[in-house]
């Protein structure tokens, strides 16, 4: 079995793969670079046992992190519990499968990549993944499955706390789904502003995003959020909460089969 983490900024998910790519178990944890590998790995192995998954059987990780300082914690959890040391994508030797066809391919997350290896598994012709995560993310990838860039815009919770925290007399709010546009009161203008404003901007974006790369594509929404918006714009065609995962557990099956 395989152990596949995606470190990011708010929150980190464990997911344990079998050998023919079925999912055992996945588990959520507030990201907290300094929480210590001892403390990551009593938590995950209780809970691996109790989904009846014995820890002894992990053989592999693989890791993809936002967050560095998080990354040295992870790894000795890996070789401590789990007696492997994990593959970090990124780092030099660990092949996408993809080719990276940015300015910069060293600062592109590496969600966003592991994103565009699923994506490219999953969906046929040129896709754009909306990521709804601390921050709002909009990956391109073309009809190839290479990653040619995207958008990066505030997360809505994170936009919620700044309107909340700058704004004298604008309370905390929840995000949910407003019935309607017009708010009849400060709490119900706050929402519709948050949720409709976020919408407007996903069909923007993507609307810009297709008349610029030139052809029509999937729009594909993951993250925590993603029901919550999909379901809002006929522009999504769909939310795919596990975009990520399957995207790290195959970078793992491609670099394994390479070092055999």
């Amino acid at each position: 079995m395989i152990l596949a983490i995606d470190c990011g900024n708010t929150n980190t998910v464990f997911a344990v793969f079998g050998d023919t790519g079925e999912r055992r178990g996945d588990w959520r944890s507030a990201t907290d670079p300094n929480r210590t590998a001892d403390e990551f790995g009593l938590w995950l192995m209780q809970l691996m046992r109790l989904a009846g998954i014995e820890p002894a059987e992990i053989r592999g990780a693989i890791v993809a992190s936002v967050v560095p300082a998080a990354l040295f914690g992870l790894k000795t959890l890996c070789r401590k519990y789990f007696n492997c040391d994990a593959m970090i994508v990124g780092e030099a030797g660990v092949d996408l499968g993809i080719k990276n066809l940015v300015d910069h391919p060293e600062e592109v997350g590496a969600d966003r990549l592991v994103n565009a290896v699923a994506a490219r598994e999953t969906y046929r012709g040129p896709v754009i993944v909306v990521d709804f995560g601390t921050a709002t993310t909009f990956d391109v990838i073309d009809g190839d499955g290479n990653y040619r860039g995207g958008v990066i815009a505030p997360g809505v919770n994170l936009s919620a706390e700044a309107l909340h925290m700058a704004a004298a007399k604008l309370p905390r709010v929840a995000i949910d789904r407003p019935d309607r546009v017009i708010g009849t009161g400060t709490v119900t203008a706050m929402k519709s502003g948050l949720y409709w404003g976020y919408v407007a901007m996903i069909e923007g974006l993507v609307e810009r995003i297709k008349k610029e790369f030139g052809a029509d594509m999937n729009v594909i929404a993951t993250g925590g959020l993603a029901p919550l918006f999909a379901d809002a714009t006929a522009c999504i065609k769909g939310a795919d909460l596990d975009l990520t995962l399957r995207g790290l557990y195959s970078v793992y099956r491609l670099n394994a089969k390479k070092n055999r």
